[in-house]
């Protein structure tokens, strides 16, 4: 489901990024194959400063389909930012790829606090994020984060994710599954 950024993936990854359903929600707009390369590669050199965590989302075949990245890293907490091709739109990719996502950067990489500041007109994300039971809106209740994001104009919904919030969810989901198998006994 998730892979190393590799420069290989650029060109595959670039045809979907291009895609007026998905480039106007891209953090980093390319323009050109070789501005997308030149991107990729500051990506990967930036993961390896520890200034973010960037992973490729694969479908089944192992082909690229979209990114799935953890940016402005600071204090143990950092912001999603997620796309998929346009072809694997509402095909299941979204939320797997997220919580393989979460799982790494969680329990491997020391993150305690996921953001996620969406487009107020981006109804396709805000209806992802909503779906998920760990994720909470904070417009409120991270009111000077939320400020600071809408300087300039009111765009963005701000949703946070945090660390035990997502532990508690999967340690009651991995109790249910374990309750189930066990009647099955």
């Amino acid at each position: 489901m998730l892979k190393k950024r590799d420069l290989q993936d650029s060109h595959a990854l670039f045809a979907f990024i291009t895609h007026p359903d998905v480039f106007p929600f891209v953090r980093h707009k390319a323009t050109s194959y070789d501005e997308f390369l030149f991107i990729s590669k500051q990506t990967i050199e930036a993961e390896e400063r520890g200034e973010l965590i960037s992973r490729t989302i694969i479908d089944e075949w192992g082909a690229p389909i979209g990114t799935i990245n953890l940016y402005d890293i600071e204090n143990n907490a950092g912001f999603l930012g997620t796309w998929l091709g346009k072809p694997y739109h509402g095909k299941g990719y979204n939320s797997p790829a997220k919580e393989a996502f979460f799982r790494e950067v969680f329990y491997e990489s020391g993150i305690e606090t996921i953001y996620m500041r969406i487009r107020k007109v981006n109804l396709r994300s805000i209806k992802a994020a909503e779906k998920l039971p760990y994720v909470m809106k904070v417009n409120d209740t991270r009111k000077a984060l939320y400020d600071q994001l809408n300087a300039a104009e009111d765009v963005y919904d701000l949703y946070e994710i945090s660390k035990d919030q997502y532990t508690l969810h999967f340690m009651r989901t991995g109790a249910d599954e374990q309750s189930d198998s066990e009647l099955l006994a």
